[in-house]
């Protein structure tokens, strides 16, 4: 096992090294000028995803789908891998996370789009859709869209569960000395009680976490701020500075070259907001919206939240709490965070263990849906009920068991499962862009779309 471990270790840093970032990026800033900056439509993008679209098709609206694709993405990552970013290359890391969230905007944009394009509705009157389907349905390449569905199915028991199950348990464990079993088994009915329900229960609960744990944790930085306030313009300085220069040792950080900086930063946005991976547009397809951009839209508002805010609040945070407080220590990701976070008084440190919990709950939760898609993508609907019994199973080992070897696979399965929705995000580009002249460009966002295809 642990040949095996560092076999999938040294795959991972392969899959996951210059070439995977250059290839993500490089999508990013092609499809930001190809489709004339969709980031200056934010602010649209935002309303749209508190709207609902009356007599749309759809399985739920707009606002749960975005919830559930959030839900999937803002997880420990967000929390540990932004401080662990910082640990490994230093403060500049920060600037380039965020600028990888701004330009991964265009690139979430096109996802949301093209899910709505090219989803089906199946038998039973609900909507499918995703990479597997652009990929089948818009470039005929049946046999790429089966891997991608394939590497998907993987990676859910992977990033999307068992890590997910045991961070939680981790964390009541060491906060309030709870049994990994007793987490485990809470944690498996819980997720029973929600996935038996399919995507409708999925993303109801959805849209009731994600605000609330979101909300609670954007508080709690602001908070922290507030109390390091003499600090947050030197580490703002230091952050921009750190980005295109290299630093030396000293003041609470490690020394690193610009290109260290550059890689981790670049590597957490991607990793943090999942613009390219194609996960999200697997529910954005079940969004009831009138037309393809419009979803598109909501869609990339999910990385301005993910990357752009919240990613960008806890490196502000990690930043001027080491400057603030030179006793923090660099050993690890979940050390600084929680550290940063010890500096409320009495709230602090409940506050991110309550917020770890919760991201890796409503993780599990969106991840289960994007598993469920994929397994019927494949199998047909009837292997939906064996996932689901085989996904809560996989929760209770992931509570209990030692998961190096999980983690290292998870990271894989996410490259493999770029490879292909990048493929067909850049093929299909010209479809991306027309469809965006004609409802966008055009003026004609309220435009319903000719839903013949379904």
């Amino acid at each position: 096992m642990n040949e095996l471990n560092d076999i999938l270790a040294e795959i991972s840093g392969w899959l996951w090294g210059w070439p995977m970032i250059i290839m993500l990026l490089g999508t990013h800033l092609y499809l930001t000028f190809r489709l004339r900056f969709p980031q200056r439509m934010i602010f649209t993008a935002i309303r749209l995803s508190i709207k609902k679209d009356p007599g749309a098709s759809g399985d739920v609206s707009q606002f749960h789908s975005l919830a559930t694709a959030l839900a999937a993405t803002i997880g420990t990552g967000n929390i540990v891998g932004m401080a662990t970013a910082i640990a490994l290359g230093g403060p500049g890391a920060v600037l380039w996370c965020w600028l990888t969230g701004v330009f991964g905007i265009s690139t979430k944009y096109a996802e949301g789009l093209l899910a709505i394009k090219y989803r089906i509705k199946s038998t039973d009157g609900k909507m499918q859709g995703g990479p597997m389907y652009a990929l089948e349905r818009g470039l005929g390449w049946k046999w790429l869209a089966v891997l991608f569905a394939l590497f998907t199915a993987i990676a859910s028991f992977g990033i999307g569960n068992m890590v997910q199950a045991n961070a939680i348990s981790t964390v009541t464990a060491e906060s309030y000395q709870i049994s990994p079993f007793l987490t485990g088994a809470g944690t498996c009915i819980l997720t029973a009680l929600v996935v038996i329900g399919g995507v409708k229960s999925i993303a109801r609960v959805c849209g009731m976490l994600v605000p609330f744990m979101a909300f609670f944790y954007v508080i709690g930085c602001i908070a922290i701020l507030i109390i390091n306030a003499d600090y947050i313009w030197p580490a703002l300085k230091l952050i921009c500075v750190s980005a295109f220069t290299p630093t030396a040792a000293g003041g609470g950080f490690i020394g690193a070259t610009v290109m260290t900086a550059a890689r981790f930063g670049i590597a957490r946005g991607l990793f943090s907001n999942e613009s390219g991976m194609g996960s999200a547009p697997i529910v954005a397809a079940a969004a009831q919206t009138r037309n393809p951009v419009r979803q598109a839209l909501v869609s990339s508002s999910g990385t301005f939240w993910d990357t752009v805010i919240i990613c960008a609040l806890t490196g502000m945070v990690i930043v001027s709490s080491v400057l603030a407080y030179p006793d923090i220590s660099f050993d690890n990701g979940a050390t600084l965070t929680k550290m940063a976070f010890s500096k409320i008084p009495y709230f602090g440190t409940p506050l991110l263990t309550f917020g770890l919990m919760t991201f890796a709950f409503s993780t599990i939760l969106g991840w289960c849906y994007y598993g469920e898609r994929a397994v019927e993508y494949l199998k047909g609907k009837r292997w939906v009920t064996i996932y689901r019994i085989l996904f809560i199973i996989a929760v209770f080992l992931g509570s209990v068991a030692n998961l190096a070897i999980v983690w290292n696979l998870a990271d894989c399965m996410n490259a493999l499962m770029a490879i292909p929705n990048l493929i067909s995000l850049l093929c299909l580009s010209g479809i991306i862009v027309q469809e965006t002249k004609k409802y966008l460009w055009d003026g004609q966002l309220d435009k319903d779309m000719d839903e013949d295809s379904y």
